[in-house]
């Protein structure tokens, strides 16, 4: 990997060609932020072969729902993952249509009854109709923004049906003591939101023109919670 971001050889990468081919994991601007500043030790925006190591291990810790963090550095992990047609490593068949939905069939007659319930307009719940669902799990806060970042498939700040069932997938992982991943994993993706995509296999999970401003403002106020509602539990 690290020749193709140094493509001139010179021994270190630049942050804007790092960010270009991280971007590439599929994960979201907060946490690539996180693992840039955990790998650029000195804060200069330039990475050497060695701290470019930490960050592509990192990724690789994100992308299998571990702690993004220093301590995670020697756990076993599988190599990191990029949509990138020269990637040494494909995104190998991610959400291409033979993937089946780790949803299940009952699960999603349990998770569509919720939604209903919930009185859907046109179809979709706003994030103020999901947020008492979510709070009701007496989920961390933060966890419960990653949920609704990773459900929220088409980031319009409103879920459909197949959204709904994937937040409530998550968040009963989540109960079972599951980590909620940093990135949705392929089998996760409904059918109905699987794009024919033209690198074969791979899947980009963030649109690249997505600014982390954009992304931000998408997410319902489930952030802000903390400050507003004293959380006694």
């Amino acid at each position: 990997f690290f020749p193709q971001v140094d493509s001139a050889n010179t021994g270190r990468v630049l942050a804007s060609d790092a960010a270009v081919f991280l971007k590439k994991s599929g994960l979201t601007d907060l946490v690539l932020g996180k693992i840039w500043d955990l790998a650029d030790t000195d804060g200069k925006g330039i990475l050497n072969k060695q701290e470019f190591f930490v960050a592509l291990r990192l990724v690789a810790c994100a992308q299998n729902g571990l702690d993004v963090s220093l301590s995670s550095l020697n756990l076993p992990v599988p190599p990191p993952r990029f949509a990138d047609t020269s990637s040494p490593l494909l995104l190998s068949g991610a959400a291409s249509a033979d993937v089946p939905w780790a949803v299940k069939l009952e699960d999603k007659a349990k998770y569509d009854a919720i939604f209903d319930s919930l009185n859907p307009v046109n179809g979709l719940l706003s994030g103020d109709k999901v947020k008492p669902v979510l709070l009701n799990s007496k989920l961390p806060v933060d966890i419960l923004g990653r949920v609704w970042e990773l459900s929220d498939i088409d980031r319009d700040g409103m879920l459909d049906r197949d959204e709904f069932a994937v937040a409530m997938f998550l968040v009963y992982c989540a109960l079972e003591k599951e980590p909620v991943p940093m990135s949705l994993p392929a089998a996760l993706v409904p059918p109905s939101k699987r794009k024919p995509v033209s690198v074969p296999g791979a899947m980009p999970l963030i649109p690249s023109s997505l600014s982390a401003k954009e992304s931000h403002q998408s997410l319902p106020p489930v952030g802000v919670l903390a400050a507003k509602t004293p959380l006694t539990q």
